[in-house]
């Protein structure tokens, strides 16, 4: 019997320099056909085009329109790109901006609609105020760290109603805010490992209230009378599970540009509730970039999953014959 797999799709920021050139093997796809097609009625430059440009140039790449629609088609072509005879897809989700090519993966919108949405709805968010940070809540072994947590949870009650929790997202919180609020944040909380926090650059304060003017025009921009019922269960940004044909759409609609894009985005829940409801065998990361891997690391030593206690232990499992976790770019 083939191994079941979930799929799990990154968010923003996925594609840097490293990745430059990871559609090569697309070019020729008619995913990728009709996500340059669609990016030329939008009058928006190809994925091909930035893709195979002679440098990569962070002004131009890291563009949030750019960004996300090459993060979005490395993504999607990944996903098609996988076996069916060598796996059973049985469920699919995705990290922030990842929910856009979760919800394309599974039939929601075809390429040249989740274009629009991705190329649209980096254009609306990151004209929004306000910033975003990272800052780890475990220890080194991966384990939650109430500490840290507690040094968060202080920002957040300090800095109110300024400051939001914005993405849980494994080992570590993701918070959104003003300008102001963020800086005094990062200012009061002791440094970690000569990196953190860390400003998210080119990220406003996504998944936060700061958003309500984006999520408005977006539900206005975006309706769902053109929609299909999702070929895939997906597992949204709170944990919730809209199975396979059956769902209201409006209802799904204003999860997408609503309450996702207004709300924080509990990654962390979403994994967990996915491997409890569906067990897959393997859990399948979609490209470009390799950060999903810690998150989903850490979301699942958090509930003890399959016995995985420590850092240690998912490491030991990784090294097996059959590893857990999968990139996508290495079954292409």
């Amino acid at each position: 019997m083939k191994p079941t797999a979930l799929v799990l799709c990154p968010g923003r920021g996925t594609y840097q320099k490293t990745e430059f050139g990871c559609l090569r093997p697309f070019y020729q796809s008619k995913i990728l056909t009709q996500i340059d097609q669609q990016r030329r009625e939008l009058n928006l430059p190809t994925v091909t085009e930035l893709d195979s440009a002679d440098t990569y140039l962070p002004a131009l790449h890291q563009q949030p329109v750019h960004n996300a629609a090459l993060i979005f088609a490395a993504g999607l072509n990944q996903f098609h790109a996988i076996s069916r005879d060598d796996y059973q897809i049985v469920a699919v989700s995705g990290n922030s901006m990842g929910w856009y090519t979760a919800m394309t993966c599974a039939g929601v919108w075809d390429a040249a609609v989740g274009t629009q949405v991705v190329s649209g709805m980096a254009q609306l968010t990151a004209s929004a105020a306000g910033k975003q940070f990272i800052y780890p809540v475990m220890d080194a072994d991966w384990r939650p760290d109430p500490q840290k947590q507690k040094l968060i949870d202080a920002q957040l009650q300090q800095q109110a109603p300024d400051l939001y929790p914005s993405i849980h997202y494994g080992g570590y919180a993701v918070l959104a805010g003003t300008d102001q609020a963020v800086k005094n944040a990062m200012s009061a909380l002791p440094p970690l490992d000569e990196r953190f926090p860390l400003l998210l650059p080119g990220h406003a304060a996504f998944h936060s209230p700061l958003m309500q003017q984006a999520a408005a025009q977006a539900l206005v921009q975006y309706p769902h009378d053109q929609w299909q019922q999702p070929q895939l269960p997906l597992i949204d940004g709170a944990g919730r599970i809209w199975p396979a044909g059956h769902n209201c759409l409006q209802q799904l609609q204003h999860y997408t540009f609503g309450t996702q894009v207004h709300s924080c985005y509990h990654f962390t829940r979403a994994v967990q509730m996915a491997v409890k409801e569906f067990a897959p065998h393997r859990i399948i990361l979609l490209g470009p970039g390799q950060n999903l891997g810690g998150a989903v690391a850490q979301s699942l030593i958090d509930i003890g999953w399959q016995g995985l206690r420590s850092k240690q232990d998912f490491i030991d499992v990784q090294q097996s014959p059959q590893p857990f976790l999968v990139e996508a770019a290495t079954l292409i």
